[in-house]
């Protein structure tokens, strides 16, 4: 109970501040305190918190404990530096409306939850005089969330502020002929079971298509049949894979006619108010393959004699504000695709050719619109100062980061050797010096090779290749970094709306996991809530080369946040920066167009600004260019995994080099370093004895024997059977169990005893 001396009123704390004092010795109870957080999200920090209860002095340090205590018992986490309730949704949300209540309310669920227990039920309220589509159950909708204080009730209620577009019952399959010509659907899914199709129902599709299906009601006795809706293209064709990804994934991929036909009748900006610096020799460095060009770059020494050693770098960036406007079909096509989406055999553009690679794209010997920033840096990297400008450029060079590695090793060809000392090395120059400020942020140091596929003309795999990172490749990198800061940064100190790329510290919950996990290797992670990227590094450091160096790593990716986007900036963890923004790379990303709108409008650039309409809608935008975002890496990630699939079908009983890159109560993930692809070892198919799933060592180990097997353990495995359409690989383990450290035979035997795979491939399971 709060202890109350007198006088004090029970009304709204939020206004407690500006009430007299009767007494300091006012403490407001937990349930308070924890009502007042889940009232106050925007209003939870720990300053507000005392702020809003009056709390001063040795108050201020009771309250620290009484947090930590109620986080320590799992009644609240940290979030953006804010407090919630744990299992909190956030303000704004994905939903997904599954029923109505007694008096006809719809009923919906969080469409990710990852707190603990069930997912909360949220109350959908409708305003009064609403227009446009209504929901209704099975469709999914962007919300704003609001917790309620009715203990029988829904924990939420909601108000929809976007509804998704609808999705019918319908699958994705291939239309597949067999022998005795009746008609099979072969799942593109990992848990979608066969469908028979009956002749009537086959709506012209033929062997090879891939078609989207609608499944009848599944009879008592064989499989489940189907009627085609549709034929969606043919397996027999290129980029047929990546079409079944693009499909399952609801991904926008034609431009609807009113799109074209504005992007068809844009015409080249005009030199008119803008900076004109076509003789300033810009150059854009890509990969070899890249058909749009959206950054170019330049350096030089810095003149001033108070800054000695220091440098001046400039990045421009394709203005594609100029020709896609707030509101037009372009814009609200580009907002609904949200991001290009990038696969082996094709890219999903978000904006047509004619403006992603013709009018935008800062091609060789081309006068091309764009607004660039001009940079600082003192000799240690410090960035000093910045300017914005709205330019007319000309790129000098079109170069790919082998060709430009290669000049500065001591190779330049043809292009490369004119601009060499005028140009190239003096880019190399301003990174050596980039580079000590990075070098003095520390930011998360987690080298991750990406692996690349190169297909042969027909479309399937030729080979999977780790391309070797250059210095090429860190010197943009690090330039694009600094530009997205001094981006933020401005627009900030304009006080201009914006969004913010922000990444999340791990959350205690994660960091607590993950120092259990090191306490099994006698490594430590300090304690405390603020938590620096340094940390980790050091951690990474102390096993770089030993045995446990992957496992490591690995277990420390898994316990950082997902990066997304919002207007309402906590920093970027991974970076260790306090302001970050997306900003140089407005032809693939709405979130860097969204940028360069607010630093016209900031700066007075001219046309083409950031509007009040639109500002008005941040927290929106941001939350579907960040579902956007994800949707786009699962595509890419299944279409990977079929193709690979596909291209090891063949090689059914030969055994492989693997790694374990997921453990579950149902078995061991497996990745093929070779070729990035992953599969699963079923955990009734593991000899010699009962396997007991170990969370906290990431590892299944012999009840009888303690031998087992762990993370990032490497071993040898059979490949047993292939789905390639599902993109689903069942191996056999080879390697025998090892001794684990500290394997525990007792284990909860009652209730940590690892289950049989119930399906042939098991669940999917892998963090990605």
């Amino acid at each position: 109970m709060a202890r109350r001396i007198s006088g004090r009123s029970h009304g709204d704390p939020r206004g407690a501040d500006t009430r007299a004092r009767v007494k300091d010795d006012y403490r407001p109870s937990r349930d308070e305190v924890l009502r007042y957080i889940a009232e106050n999200p925007d209003r939870s920090g720990k300053r507000e918190i005392a702020k809003a209860f009056a709390l001063r002095g040795e108050d201020r340090i009771w309250l620290k404990d009484l947090l930590r205590d109620l986080q320590d018992e799992g009644l609240l986490t940290k979030e953006r530096k804010r407090l919630t309730r744990a299992g909190a949704l956030p303000h704004v949300a994905v939903l997904d409306i599954v029923g109505r209540d007694a008096d006809g309310v719809l009923l919906a669920n969080p469409s990710e939850y990852t707190g603990p227990g069930s997912p909360p039920v949220i109350a959908i309220r409708m305003s009064r005089g609403t227009t446009g589509p209504v929901p209704g159950i099975g469709d999914r909708v962007l919300a704003k969330t609001f917790p309620t204080e009715d203990p029988t009730g829904p924990a939420y209620t909601g108000r929809v502020m976007k509804i998704f577009e609808k999705r019918s019952e319908a699958v994705l399959g291939i239309f597949r002929v067999l022998k005795d010509g009746s008609f099979r659907i072969e799942p593109v899914e990992r848990r979608q079971p066969e469908l028979i199709v009956d002749k009537e129902f086959q709506n012209g599709a033929k062997n090879g298509d891939l078609v989207e299906v609608e499944p009848a009601r599944a009879s008592r006795y064989g499989l489940p049949r189907a009627k085609v809706l549709a034929v969606l293209g043919s397996l027999t064709s290129e980029k047929a894979v990546s079409m079944i990804a693009i499909h399952a994934h609801d991904i926008p991929h034609v431009f609807p006619a009113d799109v074209i036909a504005e992007a068809g009748a844009a015409k080249p900006a005009a030199l008119a108010g803008r900076e004109d610096w076509r003789d300033l020799p810009l150059v854009t460095i890509d990969p070899a393959d890249a058909k749009d060009h959206d950054d170019a770059v330049f350096a030089m020494p810095d003149t001033d004699g108070k800054n000695p050693g220091g440098v001046v770098v400039t990045v421009a960036i394709a203005d594609v504000a100029a020709y896609v406007r707030y509101g037009t079909p372009l814009d609200r096509e580009a907002l609904k695709r949200g991001n290009s989406v990038y696969f082996p055999d094709r890219v999903v553009p978000m904006l047509p050719e004619r403006i992603s690679n013709d009018l935008c794209s800062l091609r060789e010997g081309e006068d091309r619109p764009a607004i660039a920033v001009r940079m600082t840096f003192s000799a240690e990297g410090r960035k000093l100062k910045h300017s914005f400008h709205r330019i007319m450029m000309k790129s000098a060079a079109k170069l790919a980061y082998p060709q430009a590695q290669a000049a500065i090793d001591g190779a330049p060809d043809k292009k490369t050797r004119p601009i060499l000392d005028s140009v190239l090395k003096p880019l190399w120059d301003a990174y050596a010096v980039l580079k000590r400020g990075r070098d003095a942020r520390q930011p998360l140091e987690l080298e991750l090779p990406e692996r690349k596929i190169l297909l042969k003309p027909d479309g399937t795999v030729d080979r999977v290749i780790v391309p070797e990172r250059l210095d090429a490749h860190k010197l943009i990198e690090e330039f694009m970094i600094q530009a997205n800061v001094a981006a933020a940064e401005t627009l900030e100190g304009k006080k201009e709306s914006l969004v913010y790329r922000i990444h999340d510290a791990p959350s205690l919950a994660k960091q607590e996991s993950l120092r259990e996990f090191l306490a099994t290797l006698s490594l430590s992670l300090a304690r405390g809530a603020q938590m620096r990227p340094s940390q980790f590094n050091g951690i990474l450091e102390r096993v770089r080369g030993a045995d446990n160096e992957a496992l490591v790593n690995e277990v420390v990716l898994r316990s950082q946040s997902q990066a997304e986007y919002s207007p309402k900036n906590i920093g970027h963890f991974g970076l260790n920066l306090k302001r970050y923004a997306h900003f140089t790379s407005p032809i693939r990303r709405y979130a860097d167009l969204i940028v360069h709108r607010g630093l016209i409008a900031a700066l007075g650039l001219g046309p083409g600004g950031l509007t009040q309409p639109e500002a008005d809608r941040l927290e929106e935008v941001a939350a579907l260019i960040s579902a956007t975002e994800r949707r786009a890496m699962a595509a890419e990630r299944d279409t990977v995994d079929r193709l690979i699939a596909a291209y090891l079908a063949e090689r059914i009983n030969d055994t492989f080099d693997a790694r374990i890159s997921g453990v579950t109560k149902a078995g061991l993930f497996v990745q093929l370093p070779q070729y990035g692809a992953d599969g699963f070892i079923p955990v009734s198919s593991l000899n010699g004895d009962y396997y007991i799933y170990d969370e906290t060592a990431r590892s299944l180990f012999g009840e009888r024997t303690g031998k087992g097997y762990q993370l990032a353990d490497r071993v040898e495995v059979r490949l047993l059977e292939v789905a390639p359409m599902a993109g689903a690989m069942r191996f056999e383990m080879l390697t025998d169990p090892k001794p684990l450290p500290g394997s525990r035979r007792s284990f909860h035997k009652a209730k940590g005893r690892a289950r049989a795979s119930q399906s042939r491939f098991g669940p999917r399971g892998r963090r990605r």
